[in-house]
C-alpha cells in the first residue's frame, strides 16, 4: 500500500475516533497558537505550549491589579492572599480533592517539590534495635526522584531499587499487618507515568505498597509511605487522589500549561504531613521564634510551614489562566487524554509498519505494549530508526535532520537511566564504559562501539494536531527510509484490528445514552446529571456552567448576594419580575461576581457590613458598594443596593414536615441547600400543558429548556419515571452524597419566562391539575460533608455524573 495514502486523517479516524474537542482544531491553532506556524512542535513531554491568551489575561491582570506580598495585611497583600488560596483549591479540585484531604505546597519545581520530601521525610538508620527506614524506587524513575538515593545514603538509610516486575511478581497475597513496635517509617517511590516510554504504571499500586501487600513493602515491617511522581502523567491525562491516596504528589505546572515556568507543587496528604520534619526555617514559616535561643515553633498551616520565605505569587496567579484556558479549549483532562492518545498510537501503528523497499522495519520502538488503550500507555512514543541493513541511526543525526525541516523532538535517554538501560539493552558496566569513551548526559555522543547511548522521543500536547503526526511521518519516510518506501501490511491490519477493539474495550463497563440522557447499564438503568445551575443573586438569572465545586453551604456561590430596596427589603421576582434579566456570572479564578444585562456589565469587589432578613432569619451581610448599587438602580428603576452573605454568618435550615431531620447550613437561599427536578417529570408537565383543553390556540407553546427555567433548579437530571424523584430519601452524585429534605411547594413564580420576564399562567395551572393537595415540583436536597468554613470547597459535581437514588 502507497504509505502516502495511509498518512491522510480519513485513515486516521478510522484507527480512532477522538480527535479535537469538539469544535475546528485548527481555528484553535490559529488563534491561540501563531507563534508555531510552519514548525511541528513534538516535545510536550519536556515543556507543553501554553495558549497566547494566558499571556495576554495575565498581563491585563496583574496590570490592572495590585497585588502585594502574601505576607503583609495591606489590601493588595490581601487580594494576593486570597486569589493565591483560591488558585491551591483550583490544583486541588483538578486532581478531585479537596483541602482537607491534600494541602498544596508551592515550589519551584517537581524536583523541588522532591528534594523537599527527601529533606523532611523522618529517616532512621539501621541500629542493633532496628533495621532502619528503606527507601524504594522503581528503576524506571527520574533521575531526580533516584537523586534523593544521595541524601539517604549519607544517612545509612538503605535504598531498594525496585523494577517494575518486582512489584508485583513478588507480592504477597495477604495484606501485611506488622505489631505496634514496627512503626520504622519507609518511603517508595514511583512514577504514575515513565517519562521515556509513557507506559502508565497501575496507580493501585500506591494502596498495595500502603498495605504491605506489594514489593518491597511486603518485605520490610513498618509503615510504608508513597511518593507518587506525577509529573509526566499530568501534563495530559487526569488523575483523581480519590483513587489512589499517594501520601506525596510532586508535579511541575509547565508541564501542564506551558506557562509558567520555574512552579511547581507538592501536594501532600493532610493526615501524613505531620511526619514531614523540617530543620531549615524561612521567612513566613515560623509561628514563633527567637534569635538568642534554639526556640522555634512551626506554622500550623502546612503550606505555611514549608513555603519558605515568600512564594513567586505572580507565578502562581498566571496559574488562573492556565487552567481557564485548559478547560475552555479543551473541556476536561479526560478529552486531552482521548485526544492526544490517538496521535500518539497513530503515529506508533504507522512507523512501527514503516519497511525499507528490502522490507526491513525503519523503527526499533521501545514500549511495554503496543499501545492498547491510554489507562496503560501515555502520548509518547520512544524510538531509534535504523538503515536499510538494521544498524541504528544514531540519534543526533536524526535531531539535526529534525531541525532542519523544522521538527522539534528530544533526543537521549530523557533523565530517565533506568528505562533507557533496560529498553536499550545497556548494562551497569557498558555505561561505565560509555562514560570513559566521553559520553555524559546531554551530550550528542549517540553511538558507542555502534551501540546506541540513546533514543528519539516525541511526544503530543492538548494543541497536538493531525498535521504534526503526518510531517513527522513523512519526514521519517523522505530522509531515512530507502525507497521505495513500503509498510509491512500484515502488521498494520493487526494494529488496526487491535485499535478497533481498544476502543470497544475502553468504555467498560459498556454504557449506551439513550435519547433522554440516561445510562443504560446491562439490563438496568442508572440516572445522570444534565444541567448544573447556580444563581450567584437571589432571584436574578440563571449561571449555567459544566462543573462546580460544592461548598459548605451547597454550590459555592449559590445565592450569595441578594438585592434590597431603599428600605433594605428583599427583592424577588415576586416584586420585581425585571430581575431575571440581570445575569450573574461568577469568575472563579478571581473570586469576582461580574453583573451583566443588556449589554451592561460590573464586577463588584466592594463590602460594608450590614444586616438583612431571609424568610425571616436574621443575617449578617456585606453592602458591595455605591457602583453596584447605582448600577442595579438605574437598571431596575428604583433605589436598591446589592448585599453579600458575610463569610462568617450561617444559617441553619429549618426543620421540614416529613423531611430528614438536618442542622445543614444556608446562604441565602430560601428553603433548602439544593433544588434538583427530574426531566421526565417536565416532560409530563409539557403533555399537560398541551392536552389542558383551556390553553388556547394562539398561546406559544413553551419548550422544555424554557420550562426548566422557570423551576429555577439548582440540579437537573434525567430520570425514568415523571415524579418518582419524591419517593427518594437519599442519592448520590458523582461522590457527593445527598439527602432529600422534602418537596418544593410552587409558586406563581413559575409562571414568569426567564428569557423575557414577562408573565404567564404556566405551567402553574397545569401542575396544580396534576397535583392533589399542595403544589410541589422538585425536591429539596442537603448533602452530607463536614462543615468547612468560607469557600472551602468539598468536592465538585459535573454534568454527566451518575444519579444512584434510594427509594423510601
Amino acid at each position: 500500500m502507497d504509505f502516502g495514502k495511509l498518512c491522510t486523517f480519513e485513515t486516521f479516524q478510522q484507527v480512532w475516533s477522538h480527535y479535537g474537542y469538539g469544535g475546528n482544531l485548527q481555528d484553535v491553532i490559529e488563534q491561540e497558537f501563531t507563534r508555531i506556524k510552519g514548525g511541528t512542535y513534538l516535545d510536550h513531554a519536556a515543556a507543553t505550549l501554553y495558549p497566547e491568551s494566558v499571556v495576554r489575561n495575565y498581563c491585563q491582570d496583574i496590570s490592572r491589579n495590585l497585588y502585594g506580598n502574601p505576607h503583609s495585611h495591606s489590601p493588595s497583600s490581601r487580594l494576593t492572599h486570597d486569589t493565591v488560596e483560591r488558585v491551591r483549591c483550583r490544583v486541588l479540585q483538578h486532581f478531585n480533592t479537596t483541602p482537607e484531604e491534600y494541602s498544596v505546597i508551592f515550589t519551584s519545581g517537581c524536583t523541588a517539590a522532591l528534594k523537599l520530601v527527601a529533606e523532611s521525610f523522618p529517616w532512621r538508620p539501621q541500629t542493633e534495635s532496628e533495621a532502619g527506614s528503606r527507601f524504594g524506587y522503581l528503576t524506571d524513575s527520574h533521575t531526580s526522584v533516584v537523586g534523593i538515593r544521595g541524601l539517604t545514603s549519607a544517612l545509612g538509610v538503605v535504598a531498594l531499587p525496585v523494577s517494575p516486575q518486582e512489584v508485583q511478581n513478588m507480592a504477597k497475597d495477604e495484606v501485611q499487618v506488622g505489631e505496634d513496635i514496627y512503626q520504622t517509617p519507609h518511603l517508595f517511590c514511583y512514577p504514575a507515568q515513565n517519562n521515556f516510554s509513557g507506559r502508565k504504571y497501575p496507580l493501585s499500586h500506591v494502596i498495595g505498597i500502603q498495605a504491605r501487600r506489594l514489593y518491597p513493602a511486603c518485605d520490610h515491617q513498618g509503615r510504608w509511605f508513597v511518593l507518587l511522581d506525577a509529573a509526566s502523567l499530568v501534563s495530559c491525562s487526569p488523575l483523581n487522589l480519590q483513587d489512589c491516596p499517594a501520601d506525596f504528589i510532586p508535579i511541575s505546572f509547565y508541564k501542564m500549561f506551558g506557562f509558567p515556568t520555574g512552579l511547581g507543587a507538592l501536594l501532600v496528604r493532610n493526615n501524613t504531613a505531620g511526619i514531614l520534619k523540617k530543620t531549615y526555617f524561612g521567612g513566613g514559616t515560623a509561628a514563633a521564634y527567637l534569635s538568642g535561643e534554639d526556640y522555634y515553633v512551626q506554622a500550623a498551616n502546612i503550606s505555611d510551614r514549608f513555603e519558605d520565605g515568600t512564594i513567586s505569587f505572580l507565578d502562581i496567579i498566571a496559574l488562573n489562566h492556565s487552567f481557564e484556558a485548559l478547560y475552555r479549549i479543551t473541556g476536561n483532562v479526560h478529552n486531552i487524554q482521548q485526544h492526544t492518545f490517538g496521535l500518539a498510537r497513530y503515529t506508533y501503528m504507522l512507523l512501527s509498519s514503516l519497511c525499507h523497499g528490502n522490507r526491513r522495519p525503519v523503527a526499533q520502538i521501545y514500549s511495554e505494549g503496543q499501545f492498547e488503550s491510554p489507562s496503560t500507555q501515555g502520548a509518547i512514543l520512544n524510538f531509534n530508526l535504523m538503515d536499510s541493513h538494521g544498524q541504528i541511526i544514531g540519534y543526533s543525526q536524526v535531531d539535526r535532520m529534525a531541525s532542519l525541516y523544522n521538527i522539534h523532538v528530544r533526543t537521549g535517554c530523557f533523565c530517565n537511566t533506568g528505562a533507557c538501560q533496560s529498553f536499550l539493552g545497556i548494562t551497569n558496566q557498558q555505561m561505565k564504559t560509555n562514560l570513559k569513551a566521553g559520553h555524559v548526559c546531554g551530550d550528542s555522543i549517540d553511538l558507542v562501539d555502534g551501540q546506541p547511548t540513546g533514543s528519539v522521543r516525541v511526544s503530543f500536547g492538548y494543541m497536538s494536531t493531525f498535521e504534526d503526526c503526518q510531517m513527522f511521518l513523512n519526514f521519517v519516510a523522505e530522509c531515512f527510509v530507502e525507497k521505495p518506501v513500503t509498510v509491512d501490511q500484515v502488521r498494520l491490519e493487526e494494529l488496526k484490528t487491535s485499535t478497533a477493539s481498544t476502543q470497544h474495550s475502553y468504555e467498560v463497563p459498556p454504557i449506551k445514552m439513550t435519547n433522554r440522557g440516561i445510562y443504560k447499564i446491562g439490563h438496568g438503568e442508572v440516572y445522570t446529571l444534565t444541567n448544573i445551575y447556580i444563581y450567584p443573586i437571589k432571584s436574578c438569572g440563571a449561571f449555567e456552567v459544566h462543573d462546580w465545586p460544592v461548598g459548605p453551604l451547597g454550590l459555592l456561590y449559590d445565592r450569595g448576594w441578594m438585592v434590597v430596596n431603599g428600605n433594605g427589603v428583599c427583592l424577588s421576582q415576586k416584586r420585581e419580575a425585571r430581575l431575571c434579566l440581570i445575569r450573574p456570572q461568577v469568575h472563579l479564578p478571581s473570586n469576582e461576581l461580574l453583573l451583566q444585562a443588556s449589554g451592561q456589565q460590573l464586577s463588584e469587589k466592594k463590602y460594608t457590613r450590614c444586616q438583612s432578613k431571609v424568610c425571616g432569619d436574621r443575617v449578617e451581610t456585606v453592602d458591595c458598594g455605591d457602583e453596584a448599587a447605582s448600577w442595579l438602580s438605574n437598571f431596575l428603576g428604583q433605589p436598591c443596593r446589592l448585599i453579600r452573605q458575610s463569610p462568617d454568618s450561617t444559617r441553619d435550615m429549618k426543620k421540614r414536615p416529613g423531611g430528614a431531620a438536618t442542622s445543614m447550613s444556608l446562604s441565602l437561599v430560601n428553603e433548602a441547600q439544593y433544588l434538583m427536578i427530574n426531566r421526565a417529570s417536565v416532560e409530563l408537565i409539557q403533555k399537560l400543558m398541551i392536552s389542558r383543553q383551556d390553553y388556547s390556540e394562539g398561546d406559544q407553546l413553551l419548550d422544555t429548556q424554557n420550562v426548566i427555567s422557570r423551576f429555577r433548579a439548582n440540579l437537573v437530571i434525567a430520570g425514568v419515571e415523571p415524579f418518582e424523584e419524591d419517593n427518594w430519601s437519599h442519592l448520590i452524585i458523582g461522590n457527593t452524597q445527598f439527602v432529600v429534605a422534602g418537596q418544593c411547594g410552587r409558586c406563581q413564580m413559575v409562571g414568569i419566562d426567564q428569557d423575557t420576564g414577562t408573565k404567564t399562567k404556566e405551567p402553574l395551572m397545569s401542575l396544580s391539575a396534576h397535583c392533589t393537595g399542595k403544589v410541589t415540583f422538585g425536591v429539596y436536597l442537603t448533602h452530607q460533608v463536614p462543615d468547612t468554613k468560607g469557600s472551602t470547597t468539598a468536592g465538585v459535581l459535573s454534568i454527566g455524573s451518575l444519579v444512584q437514588p434510594q427509594r423510601l
